[in-house]
């Protein structure tokens, strides 16, 4: 009887996905809901309009000081 050396998968077309065991490549197909960023991330509208407040006021506090 004739046994492989190395075990992989030829249809991962890849070295290293060819290297991984089955188990790890079975949900590789699934799909993850897509969920928009700021759900993900679970910030409000307010939030992300103060964090753009902040960072354009430092913008033009170092703009304003090295000009």
């Amino acid at each position: 009887m004739r046994r492989a050396l190395v075990l992989t998968d030829e249809s991962a077309r890849h070295p290293f996905r060819a290297s991984l065991p089955p188990h790890v490549l079975a949900r590789a197909n699934e799909v993850e809901p897509t969920v928009p960023w700021r759900l993900k991330l679970g910030l409000t509208r307010r939030e992300i309009e103060t964090v753009a407040a902040t960072y354009a006021a430092g913008f033009l506090a170092t703009l304003t000081f090295f000009a």
